[in-house]
């Protein structure tokens, strides 16, 4: 919600190393629980408005659960799977928008 998205292209090279298959998202480095606790939902609403984020969520718990520290750094997990020749960076996404539940 927080940081960049991007889109990924598969190659001849994942087809025989991991049957096609790569990283599709960055992967949780906190449970929910601790997110939930670290930050509130009402506080992320805001702090992502700041950033130009408009979200629209049923919970705020589920907001702050799903907190962009929450997940690893999308970026450095694209690199990865990049440099290791399974996917193909085609363009990276600021978000705008997000729909939570």
């Amino acid at each position: 919600m927080g940081t960049y998205s991007y889109v990924l292209v598969g190659t001849e090279q994942a087809l025989a190393e991991t049957w096609g298959t790569t990283a599709h998202g960055a992967g949780r480095r906190m449970s929910r629980t601790q997110a939930a606790k670290r930050v509130s939902g009402g506080e992320l609403l805001r702090e992502l408005a700041g950033q130009g984020v408009t979200v629209r969520t049923g919970s705020l718990r589920g907001l702050a659960e799903e907190a962009p520290f929450a997940y690893k750094d999308v970026s450095e997990v694209v690199e990865a799977c990049h440099l290791s020749g399974i996917s193909r960076k085609v363009a990276r996404m600021k978000p705008m928008g997000v729909v939570k539940g």
